[in-house]
């Protein structure tokens, strides 16, 4: 501690060489660190719930957390407008069999697609209501669910296919067609 408080005139410009006075000893959530020190304080992070101390100059930001573990991808969209997003490829990929898209989109939308499939299977009331809810074709839900037994009764998961293409021109974006297996 005392080494760093000796390197810290040579690293902000500003303060003095010496304190005039010694430092008391200092606590967790203290006031400032010294009146000698004015451009310092102690700056401890308010949305945290562990009381550890940083030390550094306060510039008034604000302390973001990262996106640990969190797989959601977010589309660059808010959520009921990512959530009709993801509806509405779902949709169209059971009806057609084969879309182009983003490469977000297809991993994004492959999730969706594969629990309509695995609802479709079931046959259930309840799972159908299910579907209802989420596709927005009342008739492709019937379909679906006449179909998809006897063509994917046998297979567990895995039934889409993302294959990249060119990207996009004039964003490059990233293409892929996505597919019922």
């Amino acid at each position: 501690m005392l080494d760093l408080l000796n390197l810290l005139p040579s690293l902000i410009p500003g303060l003095p060489t010496r304190p005039s006075t010694p430092f008391l000893e200092l606590k967790a959530g203290s006031v400032p660190l010294s009146l000698n020190f004015p451009q310092l304080d102690f700056v401890k992070p308010s949305s945290s719930s562990f009381s550890v101390v940083t030390f550094g100059v306060s510039n008034g930001t604000k302390w973001f957390a990262m996106r640990h573990g969190r797989k959601v991808p977010k589309l660059n969209r808010p959520p009921d407008q990512r959530r009709a997003l993801l509806r509405g490829l779902t949709t169209e990929l059971l009806r057609h069999g084969r879309i182009k898209t983003t490469r977000a989109r297809a991993s994004a939308m492959r999730k969706y697609v594969d629990h309509m499939i695995t609802l479709a299977k079931g046959g259930t009331l309840h799972q159908r209501r299910q579907a209802l809810g989420f596709l927005y074709d009342k008739q492709l839900v019937h379909s679906l669910f006449a179909e998809v037994p006897e063509r994917y009764g046998e297979r567990n998961g895995g039934y889409t296919r993302i294959i990249r293409t060119m990207p996009r021109r004039g964003d490059n974006a990233p293409m892929a067609f996505i597919e019922l297996v």
